[in-house]
């Protein structure tokens, strides 16, 4: 892909959105874009990390329930023929 100037067009009100979202007065609109651009990677990245970390977190509590309930099923064939 080249880097090659482009026109957008946008309506007033997000014009003034990125105007509003200017970190410093010389900004562009490209800069205030490509910042949102980045931030949402960034913030994609961290619900995915915490998303799976939660997982392991479920996972190893279920492995513990299902290892306490294997005693429990062995205890109970004992008393109970299936």
């Amino acid at each position: 892909m080249k880097n090659e100037i482009t026109t957008i067009q946008l309506r007033e009100n997000v014009k003034q959105e990125l105007e509003n979202l200017k970190t410093k007065k010389n900004d562009s609109y490209e800069d205030v874009i490509v910042r949102l651009i980045d931030d949402s990677s960034i913030k994609k990245d961290k619900i995915k990390k915490l998303l799976i970390e939660q997982c392991k977190e479920m996972y190893d509590f279920d492995l513990k329930v299902v290892k306490e309930w294997e005693n429990t099923d062995k205890e109970m064939n004992k008393y109970i023929e299936w």
